[in-house]
């Protein structure tokens, strides 16, 4: 899994960190990044947003008030979300074949949306083998 990410960090011109997350309890399964400052503990603690972005309280809620009314087993409908800090993109996609795993990517700001979710998708395909 780190090899995979690596490659998708070393191979996308801008690219800074790519993590995979356990939707279920926001754990890293394999995470790699080119920034000295980007430590274990915020490495967790951008893993942990990111849970709480897809699976959090208030999302769960939603989604569970959405189960009821349609009379349906609770499903996860978000699946991809791209946000934008300062100097940074961040793609974060569900693993469509397991979808209880997120993959991350962070880039610089300078590249194109396009190239950055191209990239991201096509991790997805090879990432998916990798979880359990």
């Amino acid at each position: 899994m780190n090899t995979t990410l690596e490659n998708l960090v070393n191979e996308l011109d801008g690219a800074l960190a790519a993590a995979v997350v356990d939707l279920n309890n926001g754990l890293l399964l394999g995470a790699h990044h080119n920034v000295p400052y980007f430590t274990q503990s915020y490495v967790d603690a951008v893993g942990a947003a990111a849970v709480d972005m897809f699976r959090g309280k208030t999302i769960t809620a939603v989604e569970t008030m959405m189960a009821a009314q349609r009379g349906e087993e609770i499903k996860y409908h978000i699946k991809e979300i791209q946000m934008t800090t300062d100097g940074t993109f961040h793609f974060m996609a569900v693993v469509p074949t397991k979808p209880d795993y997120l993959l991350i990517l962070v880039t610089r700001t300078n590249i194109s949306l396009g190239a950055g979710w191209m990239a991201a998708r096509e991790a997805l395909e090879q990432v998916a083998p990798q979880c359990p």
